[in-house]
């Protein structure tokens, strides 16, 4: 059976849970479609994520990846199409707030993922979870961890399906919070394992 890293991250700015983290719990071991779902959770660290993210690459050398973010104030599952080679956005969690800043000196300007985007969204849809493909993951970790995952792929001349899938607030969340949409937690993971048997349809 295929291997499926999956990611996640832990809560940052002023989102003191991140549904993320639970969804990448959940899935860990996980059977869906062709895969097996290893799960890994990341720092919110501009200066470490990305080497995280490479370092479970390196490791577990998987089929397929993808990273999950959050975010708070979509209402919808939106499936990243390109990460760009910029950091620049608030403090991480361990206090760097990059500005402008290039992520690879050598790399491309952008890349696009290589999910099969389009494909989820319409059985997202066709399920009845909002959906739809976004054209910015931003400049901050979501964006920065996107763009590593793709960089790697291309310097080691893989073509390991890769990308990014961001997701509205749980409910708990929302609740702390006061002022975001929400879903349930149940409906963010189905809409998770759906792209997942998605993506093992179209390999």
């Amino acid at each position: 059976m295929k291997t499926l890293l999956l990611t996640g991250f832990e809560p940052f700015l002023d989102f003191t849970i991140n549904p993320t983290m639970r969804i990448v719990e959940d899935l860990n071991g996980m059977e869906i479609g062709g895969y097996k779902v290893h799960g890994e959770i990341l720092t919110v660290n501009f200066r470490e994520s990305g080497k995280q993210l490479i370092e479970h690459l390196e490791k577990i050398q998987p089929d397929a990846v993808i990273s999950l973010g959050l975010a708070g104030g979509r209402y919808k599952i939106t499936p990243e199409r390109i990460a760009i080679n910029v950091n620049d956005g608030d403090r991480d969690n361990f206090g760097n707030a990059p500005v402008d800043e290039v992520i690879q000196s050598e790399g491309a300007d952008g890349y696009l993922s290589t999910l099969p985007v389009r494909s989820m969204i319409n059985r997202l849809q066709e399920q009845g979870l909002p959906a739809e493909i976004s054209n910015t993951a931003g400049t901050y970790l979501c964006n920065h961890v996107m763009y590593q995952g793709l960089h790697y792929a291309k310097m080691q001349g893989k073509k390991t399906p890769s990308g990014f899938i961001h997701i509205p607030a749980s409910h708990e969340l929302a609740i702390q919070h006061g002022k975001i949409p929400s879903w349930s937690h149940e409906d963010l993971k189905k809409g998770i394992i759906t792209c997942i048997q998605v993506l093992s349809e179209n390999e």
